[in-house]
């Protein structure tokens, strides 16, 4: 009995909870150095993505270049939350530069891109009013 229930309990452990499949909302579904899709397509530069639609014409080439207009802009979009993707590594971008969103009350959590592709998912599943705004090394 004892065996069965140690058994159990690593299966349990090793499942993992999410939609593998959700439909009708932009998802990411891959990434890897210097590319992210979204619903099957490649992106290779800043974007945003939002559950409805995706915005190509994000300013700013990287991270050194984020201007305090990059997040009024992202303010506009009036999501939830913001996730901001660093690139490759975890960045943290000035204060003054995210004003714009702390006055309008929007979550925003700075993480490396992978990462942010991944909660993003997991907050669209969720039917989260979420923001993915990825920077590209």
């Amino acid at each position: 009995m004892l065996k069965k229930f140690i058994i159990l309990a690593y299966l349990a452990s090793a499942l993992k909870l999410h939609l593998s499949k959700i439909s009708g909302i932009n998802t990411f579904t891959g990434y890897g150095e210097g590319y992210v899709m979204v619903n099957r397509q490649r992106y290779e530069r800043s974007m945003v993505v939002l559950p409805d639609r995706i915005l190509t014409d994000w300013q700013p080439a990287g991270f050194d270049m984020l201007q305090a207009a990059d997040f009024d802009r992202l303010a506009e979009l009036a999501p939830e939350i913001v996730l901001l993707g660093t690139g490759a590594h975890l960045r943290f971008p000035r204060p003054e530069l995210t004003r714009a969103l702390i006055e309008a009350r929007i979550g925003l959590e700075v993480m490396d891109l992978q990462a942010a592709c991944r909660t993003y998912n997991i907050l669209a599943a969720e039917d989260r009013k979420v923001a993915a705004a990825l920077l590209f090394s």
